[in-house]
């Protein structure tokens, strides 16, 4: 169970490598939500993914700059925000769509409302925001 955990987290790595890297270039797209969430699943699968990604000369800012207390540029913050709204809602639109609406989808709704408030709370205020982009170490 552990080696599954552990190439469960590397895909999942990769995969949120990739949308950060996507991110860089789509403004809608957030870049240091996807890095971080890498740096996560990289630090429980392997080190020398994490410290390429934290050691990257574009890429490892967002990550050092965040775990060193900096926190996150506002434009990386506005776009987790939106993103996250305009997903949250689409998701319990179409489960609406294709189940109806009954107890358990009104459930769902309210369930993704409030984790979108706290998700909201928690990066548009706990989080520390720094004005400058990236800048390479």
């Amino acid at each position: 169970m552990k080696h599954a955990l552990r190439y469960i987290c590397m895909v999942l790595g990769i995969v949120a490598l990739a949308l950060g890297v996507i991110g860089v270039f789509l403004p809608m797209l957030p870049t240091t939500p996807f890095l971080l969430l890498a740096a996560a699943c990289f630090v429980r699968s392997s080190e020398r993914m994490y410290r390429w990604l934290i050691d990257h000369e574009r890429l490892g800012c967002y990550v050092r700059d965040f775990l060193s207390g900096k926190g996150i540029p506002r434009k990386a913050k506005r776009a987790a925000i939106v993103t996250m709204w305009v997903t949250s809602q689409l998701s319990w639109v179409v489960i609406i769509a294709h189940v109806g609406v009954g107890p358990l989808t009104v459930a769902y709704a309210g369930l993704l409302v409030v984790v979108a408030i706290l998700v909201h709370w928690y990066i548009g205020y706990r989080v520390p925001t720094r004005e400058d982009v990236c800048e390479a170490a």
